[in-house]
């Protein structure tokens, strides 16, 4: 009778403690989540399947936006110590979905990436200003100490500009396909979809150097201020414009 007792308590206890982690309310999050690298703000749901109203990452150069962010936890992957995430986030016409696997600090796994962000976002990492939508599809990437280790996808720049003293002036929309390798060089071919200004060339990125050749052509004469802008970024090739780019991130 009494190892009856004892079995049925431990089935008891151990069916309380599924329900509390099943249940667990997502605003304990504020217990784990470095606040230091992560804000979050207006928690609601569960640890499983939650929302924040607002979430900011934290990077070397300011706090990245990615507004309002529900997520699923798969609770099999805490087994493994690699928690799996599917993610989605709206801040404006900003999106992003996927699927996020953290397997270290700065060792991440990427998958089913789709995102969507202003061009002018890249002024925060480096002096250039330019407008329009970068539109990002990825089947898988990964990171090993914050630095990309393999991946496929492809990267659209749409509706390209470049802002002027004198106002926007539009390019077209261009595409660059890449792929890695594991632990291997990224590398990308550069393709026009659209647009006056028509743009092919290479991408290849290793560990943190970068070289860029592109071939800049058109086959109506050019608007006065693009003629400017690429004088002031490319070099004369005939008729045409040659941008060749080399350094570190």
């Amino acid at each position: 009778m009494k190892l009856t007792r004892l079995v049925g308590a431990a089935a008891l206890a151990l069916l309380l403690i599924i329900t509390l982690l099943v249940t667990a309310p997502a605003r304990l999050l504020y217990l784990f989540v470095p606040g230091e690298m992560v804000a979050l703000r207006g928690l609601s749901g569960t640890v499983w399947n939650g929302s924040a109203s607002g979430v900011l990452l934290r990077l070397p150069q300011g706090y990245f936006q990615l507004g309002a962010v529900d997520w699923s936890l798969h609770p099999l992957s805490l087994l493994t110590l690699s928690p799996h995430l599917t993610l989605n986030s709206r801040w404006g016409k900003q999106t992003i979905a996927g699927d996020v696997i953290l397997r270290g600090q700065q060792d991440l796994d990427l998958l089913n990436l789709d995102v969507q962000v202003a061009a002018n976002l890249l002024g925060r990492f480096a002096p250039v200003a330019v407008d329009g939508f970068f539109s990002l599809q990825a089947e898988h990437l990964q990171l090993r100490d914050g630095m990309p280790y393999s991946g496929v996808g492809r990267l659209v720049w749409q509706n390209a500009a470049w802002k002027s003293p004198g106002g926007l002036v539009p390019l077209g929309s261009y595409a660059l396909d890449f792929e890695q390798v594991e632990d291997g060089p990224v590398t990308g071919d550069i393709l026009t979809l659209s647009g006056p200004l028509e743009a092919s060339g290479t991408l290849q990125l290793q560990q943190r150097h970068y070289e860029v050749d592109v071939q800049l052509h058109s086959d109506t004469a050019l608007d006065a201020q693009v003629k400017q802008m690429l004088s002031l970024i490319a070099q004369p090739d005939g008729a045409d414009f040659r941008l060749t780019l080399a350094g570190d991130v």
